[in-house]
């Protein structure tokens, strides 16, 4: 698979920052995309945009990734409007930081179903498509935080460092299949994902962040670059880190 050129690719997490921007960018590529995400309008509104500015077809099918049924219809309805599923990008994840003293046990959880079943499901769903096929790329997003581990992050790089073992293994078993894989790993992105921690403490020290994010494009080129390579080459993995501090 050269390219994404009228090739089908779903984006999960597609309603905001790194997955709307993965959308754009694989759109501007030639691929014909399928948005998924809970926030169905939301979903809409990116598929109108991506419409107007591309000449690609678009789908948007709301789709909670820790519900195994919903992500297996998500890969049914790409196969029904498309014909094929050429790429498939787990992007949908939450960064719920907490101290572990404070004891968030239901967004530990949620990380979990969220960070690592949603994954899976999605591996799951698109993998025997692209095995019939030979062919497919699984793009599976994982973090810096799954490389160190930092005070605050423990749960969370839990589930990334689980995110990036997949990608090795998967790597491995199905390099002589005709499906590729790639870990992208980002560092810190300006995405709305920081938004929905609560502990105050994590907060505190956010305020106190010197270093300028990325934007979701950055992460976005990245995904592009990687599943744009030819057919025998496969990028396993790709770090992308804000490189300036503010001043």
């Amino acid at each position: 698979m050269t390219g994404v050129k009228n090739k089908t690719a779903i984006v999960t997490g597609a309603s905001s920052g790194i997955g709307e921007a993965i959308a754009m960018h694989l759109a501007e590529a030639g691929a014909n995309i399928v948005l998924a995400a809970r926030r169905k309008e939301r979903l809409e509104e990116i598929a109108l945009k991506i419409q107007q500015k591309h000449s690609v077809h678009i789908k948007a099918v709301e789709t909670d990734v820790t519900n195994r049924e919903k992500v297996e219809q998500l890969v049914a309805e790409a196969k029904d409007a498309f014909g094929s599923v050429d790429v498939f990008v787990n992007n949908a994840g939450v960064m719920l930081l907490s101290f572990l003293k404070n004891d968030h046990v239901d967004e530990w959880e949620k990380m979990v179903d969220v960070n690592i079943k949603g994954v899976l499901f999605g591996v799951h769903a698109a993998l025997p498509t692209m095995l019939e096929q030979e062919s497919g790329h699984i793009i599976n997003v994982s973090s810096v935080a799954g490389h160190e581990v930092f005070p605050s992050s423990s749960v969370y790089s839990a589930t990334k460092y689980a995110v990036r073992a997949l990608s090795m293994g998967m790597e491995k078993e199905l390099s002589k299949t005709g499906v590729r894989v790639t870990n992208i790993s980002p560092g810190a992105v300006s995405t709305e994902l920081t938004e929905h921690i609560t502990d105050e403490e994590v907060i505190e020290n956010f305020k106190n962040r010197k270093m300028t994010p990325l934007e979701p494009g950055d992460i976005a080129r990245a995904v592009t670059y990687a599943v744009s390579q030819p057919d025998y080459v496969n990028v396993n993995e790709v770090i992308v880190r804000p490189s300036q501090a503010k001043k």
